[in-house]
């Protein structure tokens, strides 16, 4: 195994630690108000299913790695190491500055960006089409969750809305299995070079990101729990319920997007719902500017360092 592959290895594991900081907690977040999914059961069972749906399926990790750049070219180890540092990089930068994101923007960006600086044939339609669908599920989160608390007002009890919440969860939990989690296996991917799901590897990056969602849950639940929203447990039932079925279908379509996006949606959705009053927009103004910086910022910082490497390269061996 090259040395580029090992170190890819160490970094794609880091990145599964930070997968679990910034979308295992928002996962559990919405529903900390209900006692039916305690964290450890919530916890246990996100590793479960990150670990088992990509044996299922793993369409998206393959967008990932093979539709967006062509990173199975040589020197794709490469660019794909500096791609996810770009995006670790500007998740953590970010969340620093009080200004949570999306690390699946931000590995989109990464990607795109290195994949460039290298010089690997970028897709500019793949790179467009996962951007559509990735502004496109929030919005989605939200009328779903505009429609679904309504509907949850009007068919459910305080008992059967504990029901719904284990419904929900179960939902968005496997949704986030089979979409953006994947993100973690194609690093593996690219690294190991592999283009299936080794439950070695699956089973792997489960439990580094649930070790992960461990220490990340208490700043992730104040953030999208009591930040977004004056949240009530109506509403985190009807974020479930919404974001995990946005997600879900663009799975089918094998496009990525971030689940923390459509639960932020889900949860503005249902307070719309409910009177815009119990939304604190400026807070929900502050996540989507982090969101819009994501990208952008990613890819430079991808294209920048993989110019600035690509170059070292090149003089060494002329």
């Amino acid at each position: 195994m090259s040395l580029e592959a090992v170190v890819l290895i160490v970094v794609a594991g880091l990145f599964a630690v930070v997968s679990g900081v910034n979308d295992g907690g928002a996962l559990l977040a919405t529903g900390l108000k209900l006692p039916t999914v305690r964290p450890a059961t919530g916890i246990i069972t996100l590793v479960v299913l990150v670990a088992v749906v990509p044996l299922v399926t793993n369409q998206v990790a393959l967008t990932f790695v093979t539709r967006l750049a062509s990173f199975d070219e040589p020197g794709g180890q490469i660019a794909m190491l500096l791609a996810v540092i770009a995006s670790l990089v500007v998740v953590t930068v970010l969340s620093a500055k009080g200004r949570p994101t999306s690390l699946t923007l931000a590995v989109v960006g990464g990607l795109t960006g290195a994949g460039l600086g290298w010089g690997l044939e970028v897709s500019p339609g793949a790179v467009a089409q996962v951007l559509a669908f990735g502004l496109a599920a929030p919005f989605a989160g939200g009328l779903l969750a505009w429609v679904v608390i309504r509907l949850l007002v009007s068919v459910t009890t305080a008992r059967g809305l504990r029901r719904w919440h284990w419904v929900g969860f179960l939902v968005q939990t496997f949704a986030y299995a089979a979409n953006d989690g994947q993100k973690m296996l194609a690093v593996f991917m690219i690294a190991a070079g592999f283009s299936g799901a080794p439950p070695a590897y699956t089973v792997a990056a489960a439990v580094l990101f649930g070790l992960g969602t461990l220490y990340g849950l208490p700043k992730a639940g104040r953030t999208l729990s009591r930040e977004i929203i004056v949240s009530r447990p109506l509403h985190g039932v009807a974020a479930e319920l919404s974001a995990g079925t946005a997600v879900l279908a663009c799975a089918a379509a094998g496009m990525p997007v971030s689940m923390t996006q459509a639960i932020a949606g889900g949860l503005i959705g249902a307070g719309v719902a409910q009177g815009g009053g119990r939304v604190r927009w400026y807070a929900a103004v502050k996540i989507v500017a982090a969101w819009l910086l994501t990208l952008p910022a990613s890819a430079l910082l991808g294209w920048t360092l993989a110019l600035v490497l690509k170059g070292f390269e090149d003089v060494e061996f002329s």
